[in-house]
C-alpha cells in the first residue's frame, strides 16, 4: 500500500444517489476514489459521473476510476457502502476482498441496527462506522445524481479492533475531516445508537408515507391530515428512543418539521424504490425499531401500522 492516512484511497461500494455525490465530491477534491459498479459500468466508464447539484452546480466527474468486479479494485482504506441495506449480506464478501488490512468501513445508510447485521460477517480486522447522510438526491440516469439541497453527512464508530473511546472518536473524526476537505459539513458523533433514532424520526414518517399515499414531502406536509400524522410518528419513534435509552434533543420533532418546510419539494428513496419495483428497506426502518422499542417496552401503533401497509406493497409489487 501507497497511501497514507493523509492520502486515503476511498472506494465506493454502490455508485447510485449517495455513493455516486459522496465519492465525486471526494474526487473532486482530490482524493484517490475508485467506485464499483454493476448494471451502469459501462455507461459511467464511457461518460462519467454527472452531478446536478441546486447547491455546487453541475459537476462531471470523467474520467472515472470505475470497475465492474471486485477483485479488479485496488486495496482501499476507507469504503463507503452507498449501497441499500436490504444488499448488505451479499456485499459483506465484495466488502471483505476490497479493503486493505485495517481498512474503515463507512455504511452510509438509514435505519437501525445496520452495523450490527454487517459486523458478523466481516473479518475482525476491519473497523465498522456508521454514517447518516442528510441530503435531499436521488439518481436520475446511469451515472446521473440531482442534488436538490443539503449535503452534511454525520458518522460514528461501531466496532472493530480498537477499543480505546478516545481512538474510536479519533478514527471517526478522521473520516469526517475527509468529506469537510471535500466541502461538506461532517460531525464526528460520539454517540452513533443516538444519531441513528435521531435520523429516523425523519425517515420513518416520510419514506413510508411517500408511499402509501403517493406524495413528495410539500404535498405531505401542506395537508392538515398528513401533517398531523407525520408529527404523530415522529413523536412515536422519539418516545421509542428514550424508552431505548437514548433521550433525543429537546423538541426534536418539531424542528425536523419546521426543516421540511424550508426544504425544496422531495421524493424520499423509500418512494424511488417503489417506483422502480426494488425492495424497500422495511427492516432496517422500521423492523429494527418496532422490535427495539418492544424489547424496551414501548409501543409504536401508528409506525407498526404504516410497517404492516408497506409491507403489504412490496408484497404486491410487480
Amino acid at each position: 500500500m501507497n497511501t497514507t492516512n493523509q492520502n486515503p484511497r476511498i472506494g465506493v461500494i454502490g455508485t447510485g444517489a449517495i455513493g455516486g455525490f459522496y465519492g465525486l465530491m471526494l474526487a473532486r477534491a482530490g482524493f484517490d476514489v475508485h467506485f464499483l459498479l454493476r448494471s451502469e459500468f459501462a455507461t459511467v466508464a464511457e461518460q462519467g459521473l454527472q452531478l446536478n447539484s441546486a447547491v455546487h452546480g453541475a459537476l462531471h466527474l470523467q474520467p472515472v476510476q470505475a470497475y465492474r468486479a471486485a477483485a479488479d479494485m485496488p486495496r482501499c482504506d476507507w469504503l463507503l457502502v452507498g449501497a441499500k441495506t436490504t444488499s448488505n449480506a451479499e456485499l459483506a464478501p465484495v466488502i471483505a476482498q476490497v479493503a486493505a488490512d485495517g481498512a474503515k468501513v463507512l455504511l452510509l445508510q438509514n435505519g437501525l441496527a445496520v452495523e450490527e447485521a454487517l459486523r458478523p460477517l466481516l473479518p475482525e480486522s476491519l473497523h465498522l462506522l456508521g454514517g447518516l447522510c442528510f441530503i435531499c438526491a436521488h439518481r436520475a440516469a446511469p451515472g446521473v445524481v440531482e442534488h436538490q439541497a443539503l449535503g452534511a453527512v454525520n458518522l460514528g464508530y461501531h466496532s472493530g479492533p480498537v477499543s480505546d473511546g478516545a481512538q474510536r472518536q479519533q478514527i471517526a473524526e478522521e473520516g469526517a475531516a475527509l468529506f469537510k476537505a471535500a466541502g461538506l459539513d461532517s460531525t464526528a458523533l460520539a454517540d452513533l445508537e443516538q444519531g441513528r433514532w435521531q435520523k429516523l424520526v425523519w425517515n420513518v414518517p416520510y419514506n413510508g408515507l411517500s408511499v402509501l399515499l403517493n406524495a413528495g414531502t410539500g404535498a405531505l406536509m401542506a395537508d392538515p391530515d398528513s401533517r398531523a400524522l407525520i408529527q404523530a410518528l415522529m413523536q412515536e419513534v422519539a418516545d421509542a428512543a428514550l424508552a431505548c435509552g437514548q433521550r433525543l434533543p429537546e423538541g426534536y420533532p418539531g424542528k425536523l418539521l419546521a426543516a421540511t418546510d424550508r426544504m425544496p419539494d422531495y421524493w424520499p428513496s423509500m418512494y424511488h424504490d417503489f417506483a422502480q419495483h426494488r425492495p424497500l428497506e422495511l427492516q432496517a426502518i422500521y423492523a429494527a425499531p418496532l422490535a427495539a422499542a418492544e424489547q424496551a417496552g414501548c409501543d409504536m401503533p401508528r409506525v407498526r401500522a404504516l410497517y404492516q401497509a408497506l409491507c403489504f406493497l412490496d408484497r404486491a409489487k410487480p
